[in-house]
Order: C-alpha cells, then structure tokens, then sequence
C-alpha cells in the first residue's frame, strides 16, 4: 500500500485502526510528505489523568495544556509549534487503557476525529493511528 499518497488525502484524513503491516510505512511515509509524527506510548495510562498526560508528554504541548478535553482539542488543532504539512498522532500499546477506561479513551478518539476535522478545513492533513488487537470500536475504520 503506497502510505505516501494516501496520506496527503485531506478529505480522508481523521482516525484509523493501524495498519496490519505496522507503523514503520506510516512513519516512512510521513516523512517523505513533510509531516510531522507524534507517537505516543500509552502503555502506562490507566485512566483519563494518565492518558491525557502521555498524550501532552508525547506531543509537547505548551505549559498551558489543562489536561481536559477542551484543552486537548485546542492542542490538536493548533500546532503552530510543530509547524508541518500534515500530522501523524500514533497511539501505541491501546489495549489497557480500552480496557480500563474505555469512555474516556473513546472520548480521546473523539476529539482526535475533530481536530482532523478542524485541519481539513485548512487544507492540512491530520491523521491518527489507533494500535489496538481488540476490536472493541466498531467506528474505527481501516485506512486502505
């Protein structure tokens, strides 16, 4: 599957389970497109506090971040610190927090959709990767 091309498709962009073949296409490809990657390790996140920390650890988000959904919107959607021609969030090792708070990882995938959303409407490319074995969000679409 040629990631490069599909990657730049801003009217496609938004959240997808990970590919079969692994995420080492999607940084490879990402790269070639100028995009900037974000991956984030949620292994260690056990409940909302945890997940929305890992997330603003991983993607350096300024001082101000509130660790909340609206703060975690605001963050997404504008990353003039990380200024790129289209993002890559990748969600690694989702399993445990699915299991152990799945609404608030849902609510996590929720936002991520919006603020691909927010970007579609300047043009930019916005992608999230869900690495996950369960199946347990029949939403989450894959991306070929």
């Amino acid at each position: 599957m040629n990631y490069a091309d599909i990657l730049t498709r801003t009217e496609h962009a938004g959240v997808y389970h990970m590919p079969s073949d692994g995420e080492a296409g999607l940084i490879s490809a990402a790269a070639q497109n100028n995009f900037t990657v974000f991956r984030v390790d949620l292994a260690g996140a056990s409940d909302k506090a945890g997940l929305l920390k890992a997330i603003g650890d991983a993607m350096a988000f300024p001082e101000w971040y509130g660790r909340n959904w609206d703060a975690l919107l605001d963050c997404l959607a504008d990353l003039g610190w990380q200024s790129a021609e289209g993002y890559v969030v990748i969600l690694e090792h989702c399993d445990g927090i699915h299991g152990r708070a799945e609404a608030d990882f849902v609510q996590t995938l929720q936002v991520c959709e919006a603020a691909a959303n927010e970007w579609r409407e300047q043009g930019i490319p916005f992608w999230c990767f869900v690495d996950m074995q369960a199946d347990g969000i029949n939403w989450l679409s894959d991306i070929g």
